[in-house]
């Protein structure tokens, strides 16, 4: 087996670029397996790694920046871009045979990877600063990455089919670079060629003259002195010039590096000093916001809002992505919100009940697992955190389907919230179109450190939680039916309609396609006034195919859990939703406004747990 070796630079480069994006993978697996219809990744669970995946995630990414960078720099400054120039004889090569088609075949792909590497790279900087960030972008960047994987597999055989193992051994085995030659210069081949063109009757002179003592000439004549002053000494051969000034050949590595580490220092630089800043303006106690969902109020109408895209959520026509603006204002003591985002449908069907012939069944689609995907309400929620990081994912969010080993796993296959570390409250409020958002809560919760689990977690009869708590109090809506109930075998509401023609008609046209919208003016709860609690006699009045709401109103919220107030309206594809809370509560559980918060939102769209999401957090300025 031959000793074949490559030069330092490429060996160097390749290790790195390999160690980094076995990084990214890794870490971007665990963070896909949160994406919709993903969850066979947690079949690699165990290779996964469970803590700190956000920010691995972004470190690896600018190191791939950086290498990138560099290469590039690299294969020019060297003098080896011809490796993968593809010109037409390299070209032609592909029709070639044996050894030729390979080379021209692994030229090709190596292009291949630098435009595989860009579009993940790109992509995945679209989706960090949310920029024209969505479906689309997403989309690239998951099939950018197995592209990558199958382009550097046959990057491999390609070099195993050029040399066998010992070409393969070669990226192990570095070698001195050898300097490469020096750049054609127009100007200097022409004055050669005319000093060439100028020697030429002398040497036949001097063949003529001196032909017999040509032999005792030394081996340098031009260095000689000619017999007679009058003569003009030999011009000097060409090649044997001194250049005219002294270059100074950096080492082309160390010159890549400088400005890959140079670029990627402002790019970091840039990141940190543009934040997504979302100013709370300050307005005179007269000049608050009405809270019914209507956003044509004169304060809202003079404030820029802030936009982002969202995305990584479920349903949303499919592509899992919603486009929010904000507008906030304060007058001292409120502070007041005005949240919008696209939404194809109004979904209100929150779990409802229909009647079989063998009894009352949910309607669902993964409520068993606390993973209704269907038959669930339009939410929105806001968190709040004074932690001073970029990304929060890690503090908060913990993927996999155990993150916990002494905690039950969860029943969804995907992560749990839970907080780690001393960064204080995080505040969570969570709006519901159909329970406490019509009655003008939004529910006040909190993540905090693992909880313990009830015996109902311990036994996979309700989903383990993690650190997700409500704030203390109460609030004022419940489900229809007994919590724990089996989704899958007949169940007894808690409560049946008063009138049933008159709940009927409260939600308005009936449909049971879960991506058809409920109509202006639905409605899908029950209050206690306009409900009776269980009983045979009441349920043999309702015939077989009867529907029921599958939320109960009662009383109001109390505590700290009601702290936030709302008002929320769809039209035409938007919801619209205003909200209402103190600067400051008191309460240890919540985050108080002020410059210098962070917050992060994110849209349902009649999905219980599939959400939304975007990367940065929003910061804060209250004037």
């Amino acid at each position: 087996m031959s000793d074949r070796k490559t030069d330092y630079g490429t060996v160097i480069l390749h290790g790195l670029f390999a160690a980094g994006l076995g990084v990214a993978f890794v870490t971007g697996l665990r963070i896909a397996t949160e994406a919709p219809d993903r969850q066979w990744l947690n079949l690699l669970d165990a290779v996964l790694p469970r803590e700190n995946v956000w920010v691995p995630h972004m470190q690896a990414a600018l190191v791939l920046v950086a290498l990138s960078t560099a290469y590039a720099v690299y294969l020019f400054r060297s003098g080896f871009s011809a490796r993968v120039r593809l010109d037409q004889a390299r070209l032609r090569g592909l029709l070639g045979k044996g050894q030729v088609r390979l080379r021209a075949l692994n030229a090709v792909l190596t292009w291949a990877l630098f435009a595989t590497v860009t579009a993940l790279l790109v992509s995945g900087g679209l989706l960090y600063f949310g920029l024209f960030a969505g479906y689309g972008v997403a989309r690239v960047h998951w099939v950018a990455t197995w592209a990558l994987l199958v382009l550097i597999a046959l990057h491999v055989a390609a070099h195993a089919g050029l040399g066998g193992l010992a070409q393969l051994l070669r990226i192990v085995r570095p070698a001195r670079l050898a300097p490469p030659p020096p750049p054609l210069d127009p100007a200097e081949l022409l004055a050669m060629l005319a000093e060439q063109s100028a020697r030429q009757p002398w040497e036949a002179a001097r063949d003529e003259m001196h032909a017999p003592e040509a032999r005792l000439q030394p081996e340098h004549p031009a260095e000689q002195q000619p017999e007679h002053s009058s003569e003009q000494p030999w011009p000097e051969h060409p090649l044997r010039r001194r250049p005219r000034g002294a270059t100074l050949q950096a080492n082309p590595l160390v010159v890549a590096v400088a400005i890959a580490i140079t670029g990627v220092s402002l790019l970091v630089a840039g990141d940190r000093l543009a934040v997504d800043g979302l100013t709370v303006h300050r307005i005179a106690s007269s000049d608050t916001p009405l809270l019914d969902g209507d956003t044509s109020d004169r304060v809202w109408r003079n404030i820029q809002p802030f936009t982002l895209v969202t995305h990584h959520g479920d349903n949303f026509d499919g592509k899992g992505e919603a486009r929010i603006q904000i507008r906030a204002v304060h007058d001292g003591t409120w502070a007041y919100f005005l949240f919008t985002w696209d939404d194809p449908t109004r979904s209100l069907k929150h779990l409802p009940l229909i009647k079989e012939a063998d009894g009352w069944r949910l309607l669902h689609n993964g409520f068993e697992n606390g993973d209704e995907r269907d038959f669930n309400e339009d939410k929105f929620s806001v968190l709040l955190t004074r932690a001073d990081v970029t990304i929060a994912g890690d503090r908060t969010f913990h993927a996999g389907p155990q993150p916990l080993a002494d905690k039950p796993a969860t029943m969804t296959g995907r992560g749990l919230h839970y907080t780690i570390g001393d960064i204080g409250a995080v505040d969570v409020w969570l709006w519901k179109a159909t329970s406490g958002g019509p009655a003008g809560w939004m529910d006040d919760g909190h993540f905090g450190p693992p909880l313990p689990p009830t015996p109902q977690q311990e036994s996979h009869l309700s989903p383990y939680r993690g650190g997700y708590a409500p704030d203390p109090g109460n609030a004022n809506y419940a489900d229809n039916f007994v919590a724990g109930a089996a989704a899958d075998r007949t169940i007894v509401p808690r409560r049946l309609p008063r009138d049933p023609e008159a709940t009927r008609a409260a939600m308005g046209d009936l449909h049971l396609d879960p991506d058809t919208g409920e109509s202006a003016g639905a409605r899908w709860y029950m209050t206690e006034a306009e409900s009776l609690a269980y009983s045979a006699a009441l349920d043999a009045n309702l015939p077989v195919g009867s529907v029921i709401p599958g939320v109960i109103l009662s009383g109001e919220f109390s505590g700290d859990r009601g702290d936030v107030r709302c008002a929320a309206r769809w039209a035409s594809g938007r919801w619209s939703l205003e909200v209402a809370r103190r600067l400051d509560t008191g309460s240890p559980v919540d985050v108080a406004l002020a410059s210098g918060v962070f917050m992060r939102v994110a849209a349902f769209d009649h999905s219980q747990i599939r959400h939304t999401r975007h990367v940065r957090p929003i910061r804060l300025e209250v004037e």
